[in-house]
């Protein structure tokens, strides 16, 4: 039996008024987790109601399910994600002030020692493996840079500061048919998992992600808190969200 740990944070940030982020960690009966990040986008309000409806949402009804299985897992994943999206749709016709309201999603299921990961936008999903200290995003952007970058008309390092950088091409709420795209990982002893908004991205790079994860000397609560705290510390633009997920092989029975 493997033995997970987690821990999450999430910040208002330095210039924004409210927290469009929403995180949720959910266990169904068969000890399946499931870990979701959003970052709301759109309207005075929209943007926050949005990503709370899709985590609460998706976390509650994953507490009743019935998944215990990668093939359960990836069809229930795409049933309620793809619900909740017209979900938001039609909220968002219902009210005026939540009109063309959105959010992202990043989603890791763990069953057992596979995890299936999904997203609609710009917030990530990264694996840290202690035993070659290397960090790798697991999940896609689908923003216009990311775009941009896979035609080779921008250099990584220019879309960091590329003036449409926070222009995503997909999300929850933008159109009725979604495009999902779920992957399957084994799962390390040690490994990490890092979800995050690009509010933490954006003014933190992947070598200093890596370090962070890599250092023993801290708890999950303190890598989650010392990445907040980098990001405000850059500047704080965004909401700023960060949820570690560790395999811990030490408390494996």
């Amino acid at each position: 039996m493997i033995h997970l740990k987690y821990a999450f944070l999430s910040d208002t940030g330095k210039v924004r008024k409210n927290n469009q982020d929403y995180v949720g960690i959910f266990k169904n009966k068969y000890g399946v987790i499931l870990t979701i990040v959003a970052d709301g986008v759109g309207g005075r309000r929209g943007g926050d109601v949005a990503s709370e409806m899709a985590v609460s949402h998706i976390g509650q009804l994953f507490e009743s399910s019935r998944v215990d299985n990668e093939s359960k897992g990836t069809n229930w994943l795409k049933r309620e994600i793809n619900a909740e999206n017209r979900q938001i749709l039609k909220t968002a016709e219902s009210y005026t002030d939540l009109s063309g309201m959105g959010t992202t999603i990043v989603v890791a299921m763990f069953i057992e020692r596979t995890v299936l990961i999904t997203n609609l936008g710009d917030s990530r999903c990264y694996r840290y493996e202690a035993d070659n200290n290397s960090l790798t995003q697991l999940s896609t952007d689908h923003s216009l840079v990311n775009e941009m970058i896979q035609r080779g008309e921008l250099t990584e390092e220019e879309a960091r500061i590329h003036p449409q950088k926070n222009i995503i091409t997909r999300s929850l709420g933008i159109s009725n048919q979604i495009k999902l795209d779920i992957s399957s990982f084994e799962m390390n002893n040690d490994d990490q998992f890092l979800l995050c908004t690009d509010g933490l991205t954006n003014q933190v790079d992947d070598p200093t992600l890596s370090q962070v994860l890599g250092d023993d000397s801290l708890s999950l609560e303190e890598k989650c808190t010392k990445l907040v705290d980098m990001a405000n510390a850059a500047g704080g633009p965004d909401n700023i969200t960060a949820l570690v997920v560790k395999n811990d092989q030490e408390e494996v029975k």
